[in-house]
Order: C-alpha cells, then sequence, then structure tokens
C-alpha cells in the first residue's frame, strides 16, 4: 500500500474545491493507504500564525513528506505564479528522490522545474482515483514551459 503526501494550495474557495475532490479521489484508490493533506492536518491547540505554530507546522509537513511513498501536487497556478509552499514541497520530494505526481487540470504554463521534476503528469482529478501507485507509471508533460 502506499502513503500520498497531498501537496497543494487551500487559501480560497477554488483551492479548497479541488483539494476535496483530489482527497476524494485519493481516498477512492485502492492502492493507497494513507494521505497526509496538510489542509487538515492542524495541529490541536496552536494559533495559526504563531511561531509555535509554524515551527511545529513546517515540522510536522516535513516529517510527512519524509514518510511519503510519494508526493501528489496541484499546480494549477497562473503561468508562474507558483504557491510557494507547494513549490517547496515538490523540490523537497524531489531532492528526496519520492516521485511526484503533478495534476495540472487549468490550461495554464507549466514552470520548467516542476515539468522536468516530475514523475507522473495527470489532467483530472477523477484520474488520480484509478492511478496504480503501486507501479507508479512515468508520464510526462509536453506543453509550454516557463
Amino acid at each position: 500500500m502506499t502513503n500520498v503526501y497531498l501537496a497543494g494550495p487551500f487559501f480560497d474557495d477554488e483551492q479548497i474545491s479541488r483539494i476535496e475532490r483530489v482527497e476524494k479521489a485519493l481516498a477512492a484508490n485502492p492502492r493507497v493507504d494513507n494521505v497526509f493533506s496538510p489542509r487538515l492536518g492542524e495541529i490541536p491547540g496552536l494559533t495559526v500564525g504563531t511561531p509555535e505554530w509554524a515551527t511545529q507546522t513546517f515540522q510536522m509537513d516535513i516529517h510527512e513528506i519524509e514518510q511519503a511513498d510519494v508526493v501528489v501536487a496541484l499546480v494549477d497556478f497562473v503561468d508562474d505564479q507558483v504557491d510557494s509552499g507547494t513549490a517547496f514541497e515538490i523540490g523537497y520530494a524531489f531532492h528526496l528522490k519520492k516521485p511526484v505526481v503533478i495534476l495540472h487540470e487549468k490550461d495554464t504554463i507549466l514552470n520548467l522545474m516542476i515539468a522536468e521534476g516530475l514523475h507522473a503528469y495527470l489532467r483530472e482529478a477523477e484520474a488520480l482515483a484509478a492511478y496504480d501507485f503501486s507501479t507508479l507509471p512515468e508520464s510526462h508533460y509536453h506543453g509550454k514551459v516557463i
């Protein structure tokens, strides 16, 4: 079974809706054992924005990336305006040699670092429900990059 770290922004209604669809698709995948979504991983008793919250959240997220078998990342940004937290998570996973599965639903240009660092490229959240996380088939991005 596979442990997945889900990277992606969740700062507005559109982003939350997208990440919820991805959480549901991953939950429906029989090859996924566990999904860690930072959106749902708040630490009880800490006030968002405080130094203690920031330190503990950072440490928790790093630990979860290290424990994951694969990182699924949502990259529906406006051209090169990448969410910095998601970009960090992708880069850290790549450094750890973790496969990164990119979900890119919008018709935007992809950052070349993400395009070259991904293991698999998907266009629809629903595809995550059927993706074979046990064999991790590769697929590549062939569009324009920035």
